[in-house]
């Protein structure tokens, strides 16, 4: 999707008028004090005590909440409340939102406001406290709900039907009710999404997740079960197959799948580097998709534009975010999506070039091979393994970081927390910069808390440590090296010089692009001889971010030579330039070799380059004519 299109979108919702029917939830967010409170004269009991709490919109409430803060011309809320505090605070949050509440309904006997309290205790979900559970709607709510519906199909573009709350429709006689109305304004958009009566409606565009489109076609699936894509193909079309109107099936991470008039369309998901909460991500999805239905947007591209609105706030932590029009312009600059997680996930499906090691991860008829006349090459772990084990480097000085003086005394469960979080950290950013790493580790630092503030250091100070303890390594095998106690084989990846050599033969100009600071990448491509090979120049960071990074490289490569996609090569070990190469339409070559052994298969790395963009997956440099085929074309 381009900025252009994202700008058209955000213009056409402004006109949109939308109505909201659903379950209407409050969710309490009362953060625990780990001191605790006094113990109860009474009872004798610990009294627990909050530090501070606050309330925000769940439910229909937040799908609201997401539909206001893209500023669509109207929204109407449609739905039950009870006469209580949690109930007057919703009607405070939703009126300050200036939505339209004449529909939601106050039932003042059998009926108290779902509301969902959620207890934190040193950022950990404590047994969650519901109220509402039990409600029991009356007949004249019913009718009343059926009314505000009818009133909504005639006055609004889209209606929006959600169900959320198990056993919040018990009457029967609604159900046919509501499908009398869907069937009597089938001209009108209504978007569906029901945990719990997904089958009972009919006439509706819908909403809805892989598990439970497989279990909408009979299929007895189960939380936990992986769905394959194949299969959710065919449950959607299916779907769409009984109502000919637009299916959409959210995926979680591997994106949103659409089936409408034209097809079967695919939206990859969107990788991310910080910490996720996923609650609320179905509910700005099916927000973000009403108004683009509504204004006219055709479905494949409105579940473009839903999937970036999602990814903006599963990354807001201890809240139902939303997502608002300069967000989602901020991550659809530029997403980093995730390619083909079916296949990264199972090596079964791997598809080998010629009886060879060499991986295809892409439609064949699709590349232009053959043509690149540049490559750029990432150094450490795709050349040279001077630098081999820097992760196990990183891991522990991240971790001192985080935990700073209690290193040594956090309990077994914190320091396996931070040690889980260091590592899918440092698993999803190898390729960028050192120092951008090191800017990431300042924000874990203080996410977790436990350092105090005042001895948090910068970026630059904790680079400081790191590159220190590294340094003793890569210098310590230069030393070797240079002593001739290791040759050129020991420190480099299999046939990665020789295939250096023979791309330079055929007249391909070579760069060399590296995280590592700017200085000491050269210094080791020259320690270990190979330095002169890159005609077209060495580039490592200069530690300021706004000058160096592998996407300027790339750009940089392409205009100033003139280059169409194909003609530019990435070869890495990293998901950075995967992506970036990818997002040009080069070729994008992903070298997933075990570093220890210099050769061979890595599978974990594998997975992240396949989902990061490569094209083509190679274990080492060990069949290099086989791979000059597919870069520089048959006559090589």
């Amino acid at each position: 999707m381009k900025p252009a299109d994202i700008e058209r979108i955000l213009a056409s919702i402004t006109e949109v008028k939308i109505a909201v029917y659903g379950d209407f939830c409050l969710d309490a967010y009362w953060i625990l004090d780990a001191q605790g409170s006094e113990v109860s004269v009474e009872t004798g009991l610990a009294a627990q005590a909050v530090s501070r709490h606050y309330y925000s919109l769940g439910g229909a409430a937040n799908i609201v909440a997401n539909l206001a803060a893209l500023k669509p011309a109207s929204i109407t809320a449609i739905g039950v409340i009870g006469n209580d505090i949690f109930g007057r605070e919703m009607q405070r949050q939703l009126t300050e939102l200036n939505v339209d509440i004449k529909h939601l309904l106050v039932q003042t006997e059998d009926f108290n406001t779902v509301a969902f309290g959620k207890r934190y205790l040193e950022d950990k979900e404590q047994t969650r406290i519901d109220f509402g559970i039990r409600n029991l709607r009356s007949t004249a709510t019913d009718e009343a709900l059926a009314a505000a519906l009818e009133d909504s199909l005639r006055s609004c573009d889209v209606v929006i039907f959600n169900q959320q709350v198990p056993g919040s429709i018990a009457n029967e006689g609604f159900i046919d009710k509501v499908n009398e109305l869907f069937e009597r304004y089938d001209d009108k958009i209504v978007l569906f999404d029901s945990r719990h009566y997904a089958d009972r409606f009919k006439n509706v565009y819908r909403k809805t997740n892989d598990l439970e489109a497989a279990m909408l076609n009979g299929v007895d699936a189960r939380l936990g079960d992986v769905i394959a894509l194949a299969d959710v193909k065919a449950y959607a079309e299916g779907l769409y197959g009984q109502s000919g109107k637009p299916v959409f099936v959210t995926r979680g991470p591997r994106g949103i799948l659409t089936v409408d008039g034209t097809g079967v369309h695919e939206v990859p998901g969107i990788q991310l580097q910080s910490k996720l909460d996923t609650v609320g991500a179905g509910d700005t999805t099916i927000s973000a998709l009403g108004l683009c239905l509504a204004a006219g947007v055709d479905p494949a591209m409105a579940a473009e534009f839903a999937n970036l609105a999602a990814a903006v706030t599963v990354q807001k932590l201890f809240q139902t975010g939303t997502a608002n029009p300069d967000e989602v312009r901020a991550i659809g600059a530029d997403p980093d999506y995730i390619y083909q997680p079916e296949l990264a996930e199972d090596s079964r499906q791997a598809d080998y070039f010629q009886g060879t090691e060499i991986e295809i991860c892409c439609d064949r008829g699709a590349v232009n091979w053959g043509l690149v006349r540049h490559a750029i090459f990432d150094h450490d772990g795709t050349i040279s393994t001077l630098r081999q084990g820097w992760e196990a480097v990183m891991v522990p000085v991240m971790i001192k970081a985080i935990l700073g003086e209690q290193y040594k005394t956090a309990d077994e469960t914190l320091y396996h927390q931070v040690r889980h979080r260091v590592l899918d950290y440092i698993d999803s950013s190898t390729g960028i910069q050192t120092i951008l790493q090191m800017e990431h580790l300042v924000e874990m630092v203080r996410e977790f808390g436990i350092v105090p503030k005042d001895q948090i250091l910068d970026k630059f100070g904790y680079k400081e440590i790191y590159n220190a303890a590294l340094m003793e390594l890569v210098n310590l095998r230069v030393d070797k090296f240079k002593q001739g106690r290791r040759g050129i084989e020991d420190y480099t990846m299999k046939g990665a010089v020789d295939f250096l050599r023979m791309l330079r033969d055929r007249g391909v100009t070579l760069y060399l692009a590296s995280g590592t600071d700017d200085a000491d990448v050269r210094g080791e491509a020259e320690a270990l001889g190979y330095a002169s090979l890159f005609n077209g120049g060495i580039y490592g960071s200069v530690g300021d971010i706004s000058k160096y990074s592998k996407k300027m490289v790339v750009e940089r490569i392409m205009t100033e030579n003139d280059l169409q996609g194909a003609e530019l090569a990435f070869f890495g070990d990293g998901p950075v330039e995967m992506r970036e190469c990818r997002k040009r339409n080069g070729l994008a070559i992903g070298l997933a070799s075990d570093e220890i052994r210099r050769y061979d298969l890595s599978l974990e790395k594998r997975k992240r380059l396949i989902k990061a963009g490569a094209h083509v997956i190679v274990p080492d440099f060990s069949q290099p004519q086989q791979l000059l085929k597919l870069v520089v074309g048959e006559g090589a």
